[in-house]
Order: structure tokens, then C-alpha cells, then sequence
């Protein structure tokens, strides 16, 4: 029977896990290998799915729940993207404020799956400030029990990213790879850099090649953990917009910036925020990935007089308030001058993590 190599990207919100996926899909399909993705939030409308069937990948979604929460759903999505990609390989992204992989889902496909499935090395990505904060003690700019988590994704890694190298002298680099590799003695510690390309090569031979997979069990407080999910409130939602040869660029900029500052106003922690405005067949795509400086816009698309904007936000406050900070943005944003309509909207709090199965020893 065929073998297909799956593997598990991990990390909080914002490490800039979907941009590494597309940038390793790409290397992959280029030495004629097929490629599945498989994404996961807690509920549907989701930035990455959109943004990588842009690209023409085969792509399942998980919506509704965390791998571990649906393990059901995750194999029904291995399915997929097996048949409809003859996939030779399948990278899968679980939810950012999701840990415990280890026990969750490496181990139980490590035994059920291990005569079609080969299981790569956990991987997990740290974005670089937020790692330092970590290492030195401290939050890393989010609520106590969220950074609880961060720490836990790196606990059980195998392989930890050093993300966004590229904006490091190489001196600060190596300083953070050697405190990394103290902190953290039993995972490989690379840098890598998915804008630039760095790194990813060398990451790529590692999980392609090595075979050892979920070396580690941790000990989890899981209500720690739910809390740490649970201080974030969560909003995916997707509106048509229409107006007269406008140009989309100049409004998924504004609008996004103008999140930036009422979150910021607010004192409300950013996990992440994700937009992709599409039109025709061109997008526009930015991110907030804690204060209003961390935004990042990439792509373009031409004035236009309709557009579709998809929108995700994981932001330290309740429902309710972020519900009505977003939809206030958008009502300043769009006011007298264009027309918005509601298609999908999803505002929630993660309830308690129950995951399918959880194995007590590594198989």
C-alpha cells in the first residue's frame, strides 16, 4: 500500500503558519510530488482556505473544532485530499491556540494509520518576539493562560521554526537559536524565513526524511488550556461588497489599520486578524499579528465595483465586544459610499478542548 507523509505545522496565532505551507507546496509540486492541505478553525469562512484554493491547491477545511475535538472530521479530510490530490503528501495547519498534538492526533495515527500514513516530525513556528518574551518569563503581550499554551506548542515539538528570520541581523538569529536550543534541549531549532525562502529547504529534508514523529507526551492542564482558548474571542464572517470602480486596496489597507487602532485603543491583546478581499480573479491579503505596527498587507487587485471580503479575528476580549468593534469598522468603512451585505458571519468563545482521544504513553 502507498504511503503518504503527513505533516503538522503548529504554532500560535500569527507565526505565520499558512504562508510556510504555501511556500513548501510549492517546492513540493515543483519536484512532482502531489500535495493535499488540510486547514482547521473553530468555525467556518476561513482566510487560509480561501487564500490557498487562490492558488490552486487542493485544500480541505476542518471547521468547527480542533483536530484533536473532531479527530473524525481530520480523517474524512485526509480522505479527501488523498483522492482528490493522489497526494503523495499532506501538510496540515491545526488551529493557532491548539496544543496537545502530540497525544491527540500524532499518536493515535501513529497506530491506526501507520499502513497508508507516515507521520512527519512536529513541527511548530515561533514568531521571534513573541518567543523572546517567552523565553525570558514573560507573555509575550497575551493573557497568561494564552501564553500558556504558546509554551506548550513548543514543549511537545519536535522541530521548532524560528519564523520571520529574514528580520534579524544573523548574529540575533544564532543568539535565539542557541537560547531556543537550551530552553528547549529535545527539539531541532531551525530558522526560516517562508518570505524569503531561507530556511526552507533545510526544513523540508528534515520532515521528509526523518521518521520519528511525536517524541514527547507533556503534561497539560486542560483548564488552563480552556481558559487560554476561552479569554479569546473569535469572529469569521464574509460580506459582498459593491460601489462604483473602487479601488480595494486602499480599503482592506484602511480598514484593517483601523482594527489595528481600536484594538489597540482598547488595550485588547491581538492573537491574530486575517482579511482577504478578492475581485475577479486578483486578492489582497493582510494581517495583524498584535499592535497596529504588525500589519502586513500583500497582493493587489484592480478598481472594481464589486468585491468579496473575508474576514477572521482572534482578539483577547469577549464576543460580544468584538463583534461590535468589527461590524462598527465596517460600517465607517463602507457609510455613504458603498454597499455591504452580510453573506456568513461567526462570533464565539471556544468551549472546553475534548479531544477524541488522548494516548498517555508515545507509540
Amino acid at each position: 500500500m502507498k504511503q503518504t507523509r503527513i505533516i503538522f505545522v503548529g504554532g500560535f496565532l500569527g507565526a505565520g503558519k499558512t504562508t510556510l505551507i504555501w511556500n513548501v507546496a510549492q517546492r513540493l509540486i515543483k519536484r512532482g510530488r502531489h500535495v493535499g492541505l488540510i486547514t482547521n478553525d473553530q468555525a467556518p469562512e476561513l482566510v487560509d482556505t480561501v487564500w490557498l484554493q487562490q492558488q490552486g491547491l487542493k485544500v480541505a477545511e476542518v471547521s468547527g473544532s480542533c483536530f484533536c475535538c473532531n479527530f473524525n472530521g481530520l480523517a474524512d479530510a485526509i480522505r479527501k485530499v488523498g483522492a482528490d490530490a493522489v497526494a503523495d503528501v499532506i501538510i496540515a495547519e491545526p488551529v493557532g491556540s491548539c496544543t496537545d498534538l502530540s497525544a491527540t492526533i500524532l499518536q493515535p495515527l501513529k497506530q491506526n494509520r501507520k499502513a497508508d500514513l507516515q507521520v512527519a516530525p512536529l513541527s511548530v513556528l515561533a514568531d521571534p518576539v513573541r518567543l523572546i518574551s517567552i523565553l525570558e518569563g514573560e507573555t509575550a503581550a497575551l493573557h497568561i493562560d494564552a501564553a500558556y499554551i504558546f509554551r506548550k506548542q513548543l514543549e511537545e515539538s519536535d522541530i521548532i521554526l524560528i519564523t520571520k528570520a529574514d528580520t534579524l541581523e544573523p548574529e540575533a538569529v544564532q543568539a535565539l537559536i542557541d537560547r531556543t536550543s537550551k530552553a528547549f534541549p529535545f527539539a531541532t531549532v531551525l530558522p526560516i524565513s517562508a518570505a524569503t525562502g531561507e530556511g526552507v529547504d533545510a526544513w523540508l529534508e528534515e520532515v521528509m526524511k526523518r521518521n520519528e514523529a511525536g517524541l514527547r507526551i507533556v503534561e497539560v492542564d486542560y483548564d488552563i488550556y480552556a481558559h487560554g482558548e476561552a479569554v479569546l474571542g473569535w469572529l469569521n464572517g464574509t460580506v459582498q461588497l459593491k460601489g462604483d470602480n473602487v479601488d480595494w486596496n486602499i480599503f482592506t489597507k484602511d480598514l484593517l489599520a483601523d482594527l489595528g487602532n481600536r484594538f489597540d485603543s482598547a488595550g485588547y491583546g491581538v492573537g491574530h486578524v486575517k482579511a482577504i478581499l478578492e475581485s475577479g480573479d486578483s486578492f489582497i491579503i493582510g494581517n495583524l499579528t498584535g499592535k497596529g505596527d504588525t500589519l502586513s498587507v500583500r497582493g493587489s487587485v484592480i478598481p472594481a465595483d464589486t468585491a468579496k471580503l473575508t474576514i477572521n479575528a482572534r482578539v483577547e476580549t469577549d464576543k460580544e465586544e468584538l463583534d461590535a468593534i468589527i461590524r462598527e469598522a465596517l460600517e465607517d468603512a463602507t457609510h455613504n459610499r458603498y454597499e455591504s451585505r452580510i453573506v456568513a458571519w461567526r462570533c464565539l468563545q471556544p468551549g472546553r478542548p475534548n479531544p477524541t482521544y488522548r494516548f498517555a504513553q508515545v507509540v
